[in-house]
């Protein structure tokens, strides 16, 4: 998998939504702000993201109707996507363990600061590298 660059962030908290992608684009990264599930899971599906930022409460489609249509019953649309979940609810164990089964990551928004997401970002971009 090629170097993290292109970055899709679904999440309708305008202000949290804002401030990811201020940090992430003064970082080097291409992203693309999206505010709705069904047009979350149209980018994500329409364009190749190298990471897909993905908030469970959303308008019209909940996060985990967009992983279970991506990554769901055997199926990765977006295969060469990693897919970090952001939530600002801590979800039931059973609830939990199924998203992070389909997903990359499963994260607390209340946890990240936009200097965390940033190491977590640079981790992942170490594993799918291989580099050190």
């Amino acid at each position: 998998m090629p170097h993290i660059k292109q970055i899709l962030c679904i999440e309708d908290d305008l202000f949290i939504g804002e401030m990811y992608r201020r940090s992430l684009t003064k970082a080097g990264f291409a992203v693309d702000l999206i505010a709705s599930g069904d047009e979350g899971l149209k980018a994500a599906t329409n364009k190749q993201y190298d990471l897909i930022l993905l908030d469970v409460m959303l308008p019209e489609k909940k996060g985990t109707e967009i992983l279970h249509a991506l990554r769901g019953e055997g199926k990765d649309l977006v295969p060469n996507s990693r897919i970090l979940v952001l939530t600002n609810y801590d979800q039931d164990d059973e609830s939990k363990m199924a998203m992070q089964s389909k997903a990359d990551g499963y994260l607390i928004k209340a946890d990240i600061t936009p200097r965390r997401l940033l190491e977590i970002i640079y981790s992942l971009d170490v594993q799918s590298t291989g580099a050190e």
